[in-house]
């Protein structure tokens, strides 16, 4: 998010109709783009990479969710 924030894309840099910062290139709402670990920039040179597959990501959340479950 501290990449995005910065960005000249980011709709805090431009007036928006829309409430939620977003991306005004692509549209991403920052907040769920960047809390996905399997997401990347969609930009043509994207700004930041995805840190886990889509499937490490799904393990990940199984993983928690079971042991939150357990608790």
């Amino acid at each position: 998010m501290d990449i995005c924030s910065i960005c000249v894309w980011n709709s805090k840099m431009h007036k928006s109709i829309r409430p939620d910062e977003h991306c005004t290139k692509c549209s991403c709402t920052l907040s769920a783009k960047t809390a996905c670990l399997s997401c990347e920039c969609p930009l043509m040179v994207p700004k930041w990479k995805a840190v886990l597959t889509e499937d490490e990501e799904e393990i990940l959340k199984t993983n928690s969710y079971e042991e939150v479950q357990s608790e």
